[in-house]
């Protein structure tokens, strides 16, 4: 699958890079963001993000999939990972994220949040909707700061309990 890069490369003033990609990047960048989901999320229950993508997004949605890759030179250092719910076209999943944690408290999160906002603004999104744990508090403390409200609690297949947020984007 092709990806499609935005012209959305931007550079702060701690000289981060932020790519804003659609669909499937390079072979070789998404092994460097699986590398970095996986040493944040180290769980031997775990799949790996690139299987992950595979198991929960269909090919044809592939080119759907936004991610926003944070870069300190070649070092990916953060990213997030979203795509369109299917049962709502208005609405945006944003299902995958983190910061290495070398990297935490400058602002990347809070940075690759407005990256994805803004553009899903721009995309005609009225809301965007993710899901959280309570032990991943820094997250769900961000997704508040950032105007989202709890709408559902669910326990996944997995036994696991997981927070539904949302924000309304328009």
């Amino acid at each position: 699958m092709k990806n499609t890069e935005q012209a959305s490369t931007s550079t702060d003033a701690t000289t981060y890079q932020y790519r804003k990609l659609q669909g499937l990047p390079e072979a070789e960048l998404l092994q460097r963001i699986a590398r970095l989901h996986e040493s944040i999320f180290a769980d031997p229950q775990d799949v790996g993000l690139i299987q992950k993508i595979h198991n929960n997004v269909t090919i044809q949605d592939m080119d759907q999939l936004l991610m926003i890759v944070a870069l300190d030179g070649d070092q990916v250092v953060g990213y997030k990972i979203g795509y369109p719910l299917m049962e709502d076209e208005h609405t945006f999943y944003s299902w995958l994220g983190g910061v290495n944690p070398a990297y935490r408290q400058q602002g990347i999160a809070s940075r690759l949040m407005d990256e994805q906002h803004e553009h899903l603004r721009e995309q005609g999104y009225r809301k965007v909707q993710t899901k959280t744990m309570n032990r991943w508090r820094n997250m769900l403390l961000l997704n508040i700061q950032y105007g989202f409200d709890i709408v559902d609690t669910v326990t996944d297949a997995r036994g696991m309990f997981k927070i539904v947020m949302e924000k309304e984007l328009m």
